[in-house]
């Protein structure tokens, strides 16, 4: 099944959160928060401005994002869960940057 969400609407799949702390104790199941952080799916078309005019979503699928503890609805589809929310829910794009050695 394939799903486009509609609108201004975005589908996030979450990124599984670390395990173990830093200090390496192991969290179990119970005790971890859901990650606020995901990978966009599909987004819809975008919405509409005042005059009727399309504007574009600023994220795009593939992005990794970080969002609301509570943003979203959750849903199930094809067995995999994920969410659906509003673009605005969206807090800001993830861009991964590889760094750069120190001259020596």
């Amino acid at each position: 099944m394939n799903f486009r969400p509609l609108h201004d609407r975005v589908v996030v799949r979450r990124l599984d959160s670390e395990e173990r702390t830093a200090g390496g104790i192991i969290i179990p199941d119970s005790a971890q928060e859901k990650p606020s952080e995901g990978e966009v799916v599909a987004v819809g078309a975008g919405a509409r401005d005042e005059d009727g005019k399309l504007v574009e979503l600023d994220v795009l699928a593939g992005d990794r994002v970080l969002f609301g503890k509570w943003s979203g609805t959750e849903a199930t589809i094809d067995g995999e869960e994920l969410l659906i929310m509003k673009e605005s829910d969206i807090m800001g794009i993830i861009e991964i940057k590889k760094r750069a050695k120190k001259a020596a």
